[in-house]
């Protein structure tokens, strides 16, 4: 399984009625500028505590991991699958190329 999916991927799959759970890493200045719709804000330092959670999400539901351009998010999904949660992949180019690609709506920053 790949590493990172592309947003033309999660918006389609997201289309097609697949349940896919959002998992923004940025931080939460960063969240209370932009977010998408109906995803879980986890900052990055929180994730080795939210470990369990996560894994748990991953069993059932595949996680798309973002931040603001991508490599946090690539970083984290390194790092989650080295724990051993392979249910997951980065967005690649992040919220910003979500809100140039997938949502206008969504502001950049």
């Amino acid at each position: 399984m790949s590493y990172e999916i592309t947003v033309a991927e999660v918006v389609r799959r997201k289309s097609e009625g697949e349940k896919l759970c959002l998992i923004d890493v940025r931080e939460p200045e960063e969240w209370a500028l932009c977010r998408i719709e109906g995803a879980n804000l986890v900052p990055m330092n929180t994730v080795p505590g939210r470990l369990q959670e996560l894994e748990s999400q991953a069993d059932s539901t595949p996680l798309v991991v973002y931040c603001h351009h991508g490599v946090r998010s690539l970083n984290v999904v390194h790092w989650l699958r080295a724990q051993g949660v392979e249910n997951c992949v980065s967005m690649a180019g992040g919220i910003d190329r979500w809100s140039m690609e997938a949502d206008r709506d969504v502001p950049r920053y």
